[in-house]
């Protein structure tokens, strides 16, 4: 559960670091690519997804802010040069709107898209951040199903670990004697 603005923020910020780092690692002709569906959420391309994200963060504040389930329009994302800038200006937005909110509102209810029923703030802002990486990491999967190397998400590959492992192996067995 997300227990305060500030603590969302600082979570925030790094998903977005991470959004942008996985974006700069990308090989020029990641703008043209395109992916073999031909219709819907599935053909996005890249400069699709990156607007889809930076709209979304719109979108998800202004479901916490209770103004209702309404996506902004999307920003140009035409060329690699400007998605850093979509992304950064959607962070922003994010966060001064976010700052604007008294801390009651995470545990106010809002009301569901369709149907009957709420949905408490938090689990709203957290919704974001789910969507957020569900969409990163579908950028990281058109990098790796076109060989350019997504970045490491926390600074190690599996391979990294597995080298590691012996050692982690022998620095448990010690502690547990």
């Amino acid at each position: 559960m997300i227990e305060s603005i500030d603590g969302f923020g600082r979570y925030f910020d790094g998903v977005h670091r991470r959004a942008l780092r996985d974006l700069a690692a990308l090989p020029p002709e990641a703008a043209t690519w395109t992916p073999p569906a031909v219709e819907g959420e599935v053909a996005w391309d890249i400069p699709d997804l990156v607007a889809h994200i930076a709209r979304s963060r719109g979108f998800f504040v202004g479901v916490y802010r209770n103004e209702g389930w309404i996506m902004p329009p999307a920003p140009d994302t035409s060329s690699p040069e400007l998605w850093e800038r979509a992304l950064e200006e959607s962070a922003v937005s994010l966060q001064d709107r976010l700052k604007e909110t008294p801390a009651e509102w995470l545990h106010r209810r809002v009301d569901l898209i369709e149907g009957d029923g709420t949905i408490a703030g938090w689990r709203v802002l957290m919704m974001l951040l789910e969507h957020e990486v569900h969409h990163r990491s579908q950028i990281d999967t058109y990098a790796g199903l076109n060989g350019w190397s997504p970045p490491d998400i926390f600074g190690i590959s599996a391979e990294g670990l597995a080298e590691r492992e012996a050692v982690q192996r022998q620095l448990v067995a010690e502690r547990n004697d």
